[in-house]
């Protein structure tokens, strides 16, 4: 059984925090926050991150379908092969990589290796996209919607999300600003939707697969719901756009600590 630590808690509350100010971002830092400081076991972690962040996000789907912020026709269009992909990775692919998957020399690249160096480079792009300073986009007001790249898009999103355990926020809610012509607010809904029943479901694709520690999980997402509360609350006050460039840079940071921990030592 896992067990926490103060750090652990402080983590879990972040994500929400984040969360709820930004509308995205805080799921990427549950991976690393579950191995470096509650030890839990990459592979692991990945399916953890599922659950969590998948409860956490539709606390505020809950939110956001109140104030009637979620478009459900894009909703779905992206959804459904996000959810195939994602369920198909966790159950199949994941399982599917060889505990070594290959040597050279003195290095091996094993499978908990290879899965946190390219959450290190999820990371960084995520980190790229939180830290850029994007013009708002003006939305036609007949909205045309672009059904095949947001397919792909979604089938994309749902191979990533099942591989590294994060919602892919800074992946989707460009998506549906550019193909389906959301105006922003109502695509972070929509994005917070489609990732909180995406990653649960991926997080079903893992049942079985892996021993699940319920308490440690329940108890995590508990405090990360907190967190969503705590952020929706400061969102009144705070500007998410400085605190999410913010927020990127300290990803930026923690990526490139991964790739140099994980490589070099």
């Amino acid at each position: 059984m896992e067990t926490f630590n103060i750090l652990g808690v402080i983590g879990a509350l972040v994500i929400g925090v984040v969360l709820g100010i930004t509308g995205g971002g805080g799921s990427i830092l549950t991976v690393p926050i579950l191995v470096y400081l509650l030890g839990v076991m990459p592979i692991t972690a990945t399916a953890y991150s599922l659950f969590i962040v998948g409860i956490t996000a539709l606390f505020g789907t809950f939110r956001n379908m109140m104030k009637r912020m979620i478009d459900f026709r894009v909703a779905f269009v992206f959804s459904i092969p996000a959810f195939i992909a994602v369920y198909l990775t966790r159950k199949l692919i994941i399982q599917s990589i060889p505990t070594i998957i290959f040597t050279v020399q003195d290095f091996v690249l094993t499978k908990d290796l290879a899965i946190m160096i390219f959450f290190a480079f999820i990371m960084f792009f995520a980190a790229i996209s939180m830290i850029r300073t994007r013009k708002n986009i003006a939305v036609k007001q007949v909205r045309e919607y672009n059904y095949f790249i947001i397919v792909i898009e979604g089938f994309v999103v749902g191979i990533l999300t099942g591989l590294v355990g994060a919602g892919g926020g800074f992946l989707i809610i460009p998506a549906l600003v550019l193909f389906a012509n959301l105006p922003m607010k109502r695509a972070v809904a929509t994005s917070l939707m489609i990732i909180s029943i995406k990653s649960l479901i991926g997080f079903l694709g893992d049942i079985g697969n892996i021993e699940i520690d319920w308490e440690f999980l329940l108890m995590f997402s508990i405090l990360s719901i907190v967190g969503i509360i705590i952020g929706i609350y400061l969102s009144n006050f705070i500007d998410g756009k400085k605190i999410k460039k913010a927020f990127g840079w300290f990803v930026l940071v923690m990526a490139i600590y991964i790739m140099i921990k994980e490589i070099l030592f």
